[in-house]
C-alpha cells in the first residue's frame, strides 16, 4: 500500500474514534443534565406531597385563616399542572415552572408566617415536625437546583466548544436552560399582619 493510503487510513480511523468517542461523551452528559433535572422534580414532588398534611395541621388550629390555606392548596394544585420534560426544557418552559414553584413557596411563607397567632399550633410536634421536613425540602430543591445548573453549565459549555461544537450541531445537542432567582429575590419579604 502507499503510504499516502495508510496515512488517509490513519486519519479517518482517528476521526471516527474522535467523532464515537465525543458524541458518547456527550449523550453521557445530557444524560446527566437530564438526570439533575429529575432530582429537582423529584424535590418539588416532595414539598407538594408534604403540603396537604401541613395545610391540615393547621386547618385544625386556624379555621378561620382560610384564605390563606386556599392559597396553598391552589398555588400546589397550579404547580402540579405544570410539567416539563428533559429534553424540551427551554428558557421559557423553565421559567413557567419557576414562576408555579415560586408561587408555592410564597404560598407557604404566608402559611408559615400565620403560625404566629397560635402558640398551640407552634408547640405542636406533628406541626414542628412537618415544618422541618418543609425546611429540609427547600433545602434539598436548593442543592438540587445548583447541581441542575452546575450539570448544564457543563453540558452547554462542552457543546460549545470547538471541535464538539461540530459534533453537537450535526446530532442536534441543544443548550439547555438555567435556573435563575425569581424576580425580585434580591429583596428580603416583607411580613405583615
Amino acid at each position: 500500500m502507499k503510504k499516502s493510503t495508510i496515512i488517509i487510513i490513519a486519519v479517518l480511523a482517528l476521526l471516527a474514534i474522535w467523532a464515537v468517542t465525543g458524541y458518547n461523551g456527550l449523550v453521557a452528559m445530557e444524560e446527566n443534565v437530564n438526570g439533575q433535572w429529575s432530582n429537582v422534580e423529584t424535590q418539588y414532588q416532595r414539598r407538594a406531597d408534604l403540603i396537604p398534611n401541613l395545610v391540615n395541621t393547621v386547618k385544625g388550629y386556624a379555621s378561620h385563616e382560610r384564605e390563606t390555606l386556599e392559597g396553598v392548596i391552589e398555588a400546589r394544585s397550579k404547580a402540579t399542572r405544570i410539567t416539563v420534560n428533559a429534553e424540551d426544557l427551554t428558557p421559557e418552559k423553565l421559567a413557567e415552572y419557576q414562576k408555579a414553584q415560586g408561587a408555592v413557596t410564597s404560598a407557604l411563607g404566608k402559611l408559615l408566617a400565620i403560625t404566629e397567632n397560635y402558640p398551640e399550633l407552634k408547640a405542636n410536634q406533628n406541626f414542628l415536625e412537618l415544618q422541618a421536613q418543609l425546611e429540609g425540602t427547600e433545602n434539598r430543591i436548593n442543592v438540587a437546583r445548583t447541581n441542575f445548573n452546575n450539570t448544564a453549565k457543563e453540558f452547554n459549555t462542552s457543546i460549545r466548544r470547538f471541535p464538539k461544537n461540530i459534533l453537537a450541531g450535526l446530532f442536534g445537542f441543544e443548550k439547555r436552560a438555567y435556573f435563575e432567582a425569581a424576580e425580585g429575590a434580591e429583596q428580603a419579604p416583607k411580613v405583615e399582619f
